[in-house]
């Protein structure tokens, strides 16, 4: 891979570093699962690693592709995604996995539109409040429009439903706003509005309810609803300072669900230990610091806030994953940047950290 003279080295290794390291994890948190269902130990290893290469071959092409043809496209992008969301909710489109039609399968290949969504309404905002930077604090020119649009991708989300993904479109969008100047009581106005409807959403569910429930007292239902959260709590105990050992975790015998997916941080607390866990949220938290000077230092506004959309969108995904793990939030199924099972999520990933190394080769010398 070419590196021109201007891209950020430090998002860049610290991308390469943590995708590698999500290989090795995932092949050492799913053999067992993959020789149990697919009577082949690589099964999971080897479409990681393929995910991996071509993330990294569409990280390589936005690192290079002239910003403004990605700015041209925010529209179209953003229509293609939502068609997306309506094409899993139409029967032999979609594909349900866990009673949730979220997926669409082709060739033998499923993906997750939730997750373009995420990365197209970045593209789309950023593109849009910086055309309007003279209209921002415009109630029915800078607010209202966007409102609208988050209204109908949380409502094609809802519908799936995924509630997780449509709160980190609320977020993200609220905080790019936020960012970009609109007043603070349209937003607080709007915070206000939603509260009682998520209030509804999810204690009128009963496994939204149940998993609530769990989070404020796993120990009431240790062999069902808080059954995930202990096991957690196990494997990070059993893991102390330096770790088990990598492949050495016991709790991915089938005590933790998901342990190559949605708790992966899990299996890493338990065969690295504290030391390990420290070590991946430290790069993390750089990569944060990294992606956020990138976006203060922008030449322009449709940069700046691009950057800003898609640093915050990888670390609050990365810093929840590790909390519902860590039994700090309720459980809710995001994936762990990078290092999670998941072409959808890891591709997706890899091209936001192509365009942010794209926004860092504007920069001069001295400001990266």
């Amino acid at each position: 891979m070419e590196i021109r003279q201007g891209t950020d080295h430090s998002i860049l290794v610290l991308a390469v570093c943590l995708t590698c390291l999500g290989v090795v994890m995932v092949f050492s948190s799913s053999s067992i699962m993959a020789v149990r269902e697919h009577s082949d130990s690589l099964y999971f290893l080897k479409r990681q690693g393929a995910y991996a290469i071509l993330g990294f071959g569409v990280m390589a092409l936005l690192m290079r592709v002239n910003l403004d043809i990605l700015r041209k496209a925010a529209w179209p992008i953003l229509g293609l995604c939502a068609l997306l969301l309506i094409a899993v909710l139409i029967p032999g489109v979609g594909k349900k996995v866990g009673g949730a039609a979220r997926w669409i399968k082709i060739a033998g290949f499923s993906f997750q539109p939730a997750e373009f969504v995420k990365l197209g309404l970045v593209l789309f905002m950023a593109h849009s409040l910086a055309r309007k930077q003279s209209k921002v604090k415009s109630f029915r020119v800078g607010f209202l429009p966007y409102m609208v649009v988050l209204a109908v991708l949380i409502g094609l989300l809802l519908a799936q439903p995924d509630l997780g993904s449509a709160l980190t479109l609320a977020i993200v969008a609220v905080a790019m706003l936020l960012v970009a100047g609109t007043r603070l009581k349209y937003l607080a106005g709007i915070g206000l509005i939603a509260m009682p409807f998520l209030y509804f959403m999810v204690m009128n569910v009963d496994y939204r309810r149940r998993r609530i429930m769990a989070f404020l007292n796993p120990w009431d239902d240790p062999s069902d609803t808080g059954f995930q959260i202990i096991q957690s709590w196990i494997a990070f105990g059993n893991g102390g300072a330096f770790g088990q050992g990598l492949g050495e975790s016991k709790q991915k015998l089938f005590y933790l669900p998901e342990a190559h997916t949605d708790f992966i941080f899990s299996v890493i607390g338990e065969e690295l230990g504290f030391i390990g866990v420290i070590v991946i949220a430290s790069m993390f938290l750089l990569l944060i610091l990294r992606g956020l000077k990138t976006s203060l230092n922008a030449p322009n506004d449709f940069s700046c806030f691009l950057a800003f959309g898609v640093t915050l969108l990888i670390g609050m995904q990365a810093f929840v994953n590790m909390a519902v793990v860590m039994g700090m939030v309720p459980t809710k199924g995001l994936a762990l940047p990078f290092l999670s099972y998941g072409g959808t999520s890891l591709i997706t990933t890899l091209a936001a950290i192509g365009i942010l190394l794209n926004v860092s080769r504007s920069l001069p010398g001295e400001l990266r």
